[in-house]
């Protein structure tokens, strides 16, 4: 399989039509301008494998897989869905590019995959979806080199500064950022996984999903963010060490300079999240560099209606210096949850998980996941039809 590149003005006439639509428009990246941004809509599939034997990348398009189940996306990079965000001031809350989607659906599998920086989600579930895993995938931020998609990004804005009033107001001597303090900043990956979009919403208590063995490098938020159902994660490494010294670049001045004018300009530092009752059990993992590795609520940590269970196991976290390996339980533990009072650990809508794992020690995942035989695409050399197989 070749690389694919799928935006809206690069797909030839006849492929302009359904399962393929025209994506909410780029505004801001030169290349996206061009290219365009597609929506592929998988819908009403049963038994279905995406994959690619080389590793091959997909680029200015969306996934949207809804009302399917038994669907398998492996071996595949997704990269060049992310633009700089002026018309919602940085809030990135109006192009709603995620690189897969997930609705209605159940048991799906997504393994060796690589997601490069989004303008929103990298992989979301939503209205009841269930039984996901995601495995052995990278997900990661911008490398930050000399014709990197984020540094392309911030060329075009330097070289039209008029044209973009937030990225101009950055740059004057109001705030006082340099060019390279705002690639560095702009480079991590807002957000990770939302599961169940909608507070509160009928199919939340149904939402199911699994990580294990991934790597979130320079991932802000949500590894994952679930509202109500179940999240299991092993075995992943949540990295943001880099992220955590870009924030050093904003000082407090410059922080209120931008929030005065309604701008959002910064980095979270959020790693897994329950809310509204759902339950989110991270196990042997490492994380690194960020702030609040558990939080409970998300919304009003006085009403426990939107708090949810989470706990860590025999987890490995660095922060600034400092280290720990220990649960969230353990007395003056830094993965005790925040910032809502802790509701006991127990899984929601049932007893006990409805697998058995094997799981690594944590001291052992950073060389392993980013080794010859780690996780992403394009590592593993294997035939087409080791691919095909689900069980080995």
């Amino acid at each position: 399989m070749n690389d694919l590149d799928l935006g809206w003005n690069e797909l030839p006439a006849a492929a302009q039509k359904s399962p393929f639509a025209e994506h909410n428009d780029a505004l801001t990246h030169p290349v996206l301008k061009q290219t365009g941004v597609s929506k592929l809509t998988i819908d009403g599939f049963n038994g279905l494998t995406i994959f690619s034997a080389n590793g091959a990348t997909i680029k200015h398009a969306a996934i949207s897989v809804k009302r399917s189940q038994n669907v398998i996306i492996r071996n595949l990079e997704f990269d060049e869905l992310w633009e700089w965000d002026e018309s919602s001031k940085g809030d990135y809350d109006k192009n709603d590019w995620d690189y897969i989607t997930l609705e209605e659906t159940s048991k799906v599998w997504i393994d060796h995959c690589t997601f490069h920086k989004a303008y929103d989600g990298l992989v979301d579930a939503k209205k009841g979806t269930n039984g996901v895993t995601i495995s052995w995938s990278v997900f990661k931020g911008d490398d930050r080199s000399a014709n990197s998609w984020v540094t392309q990004q911030i060329n075009e804005l330097e070289a039209n500064r008029s044209s973009y009033p937030m990225y101009n107001y950055l740059r004057s001597t109001a705030v006082g950022l340099s060019k390279d303090d705002i690639i560095a900043i702009a480079a991590s990956q807002k957000k990770g996984h939302l599961v169940g979009s909608t507070s509160f919403d009928s199919g939340n208590p149904s939402l199911s999903i699994t990580l294990h063995h991934n790597y979130y490098k320079d991932v802000q938020d949500r590894l994952p963010r679930l509202r109500g159902g179940n999240a299991h994660a092993y075995n992943i490494v949540m990295d943001s060490g880099e992220a955590r010294l870009a924030k050093q670049r904003i000082t407090p001045a410059m922080a209120s300079a931008i929030s005065s004018k309604g701008y959002k300009f910064d980095v979270t530092s959020n790693g897994a999240i329950s809310t509204e009752g759902g339950a989110v059990l991270v196990e042997k993992s490492s994380i690194i560099g960020i702030q609040y590795p558990m939080r409970n609520n998300q919304t009003d940590p006085s009403d426990a209606s939107y708090t949810g269970k989470i706990r860590a196991v025999d987890t490995m976290y660095s922060l600034d210096g400092s280290s720990f390996r220990g649960s969230s339980d353990t007395a003056g533990s830094p993965l005790a949850p925040v910032p809502a009072v802790i509701i006991p650990f127990s899984w929601s809508g049932m007893s006990s998980l409805p697998y058995s794992h094997t799981m690594d020690d944590p001291s052992t995942l950073q060389s392993r996941l980013t080794g010859a035989a780690g996780a992403g695409a394009g590592i593993l050399s294997w035939s087409k039809d080791n691919w095909l197989k689900t069980a080995y």
